[in-house]
């Protein structure tokens, strides 16, 4: 079978080291960003399932460990409550020590905030390698696009033939590296721009369900929505149990 002059195989062959390396390079950005936008997402609908989790079947427990079980394993709602269930069981055990410097409150706070900080980096994980490719796949190919058309010249020049025929091949090859730039720096930005709205959603719960957490651990019982209840339907979940 014939190759065709104007396809990508024409151009890996005749192309010189720098061509080849900038096309391997967006190559390499290609299957990393696919890579973590599949891992990511995946990541994502995992996480909503412990969000749901969370805002229903942990609150309807009548215990602290019973609620954490409910949670699942690997996930960052499960580590916030069980951070909270460690810092009260540390400051129930340490109240001679703790309670003329840190209030029950206080460390309740900062041990949920810490946990959270923790979760929000593990969803950022990743998150720049979509960034960088969106933003410099463009150029790469560009690049390429660049040393194609001076190769292109050189070798109209050295000839001295510059009919449309001779230059269409040679022009275009070089072009198709533009393409190839754009083609892998368009998915990752979508995918950065969707993974960054999911990662939010679920920071904003994750935020929620410490919020909830802490006036369990401090006062006793879930925080009230705006009809009166905590957070809008009868939660069975108490403190009792929580050390």
């Amino acid at each position: 079978m014939e190759v065709s002059p104007y396809g990508l195989e024409s151009l890996w062959a005749q192309g010189d080291f720098v061509t080849k390396g900038v096309a391997v390079l967006l190559l390499a950005m290609s299957i990393a960003s696919w890579y973590v936008i599949i891992t990511k997402a995946l990541q994502l609908l995992r996480l909503r399932k412990a969000s749901a989790a969370a805002g229903h079947q942990f609150w309807d427990t009548t215990n602290l460990p019973e609620g954490v079980a409910t949670l699942g394993q690997d996930n960052p709602f499960a580590e916030v409550a069980k951070a909270g269930v460690t810092a009260m069981s540390h400051h129930t055990a340490h109240k001679g020590h703790l309670h003329d410097q840190l209030s029950v409150s206080d460390w309740v706070t900062l041990s949920l905030r810490q946990a959270i900080d923790e979760a929000s980096g593990k969803l950022q994980a990743g998150m720049a390698v979509l960034a960088s490719v969106g933003s410099t796949a463009p150029f790469v190919g560009l690049f390429g696009t660049v040393w194609g058309i001076y190769h292109a010249l050189v070798s109209i020049g050295t000839t001295g033939q510059a009919s449309i025929d001779k230059v269409a091949g040679p022009v275009g090859e070089a072009l198709i590296m533009t393409a190839l730039g754009l083609a892998v720096a368009i998915p990752a930005t979508f995918g950065y721009n969707a993974l960054v709205r999911g990662n939010k959603t679920i920071l904003a719960k994750l935020n929620k369900f410490g919020f909830d957490l802490h006036a369990l651990f401090v006062t006793g019982a879930r925080a009230a929505g705006e009809d009166g209840q905590p957070n809008g339907g009868k939660a069975k979940l108490t403190a009792v149990g929580r050390a």
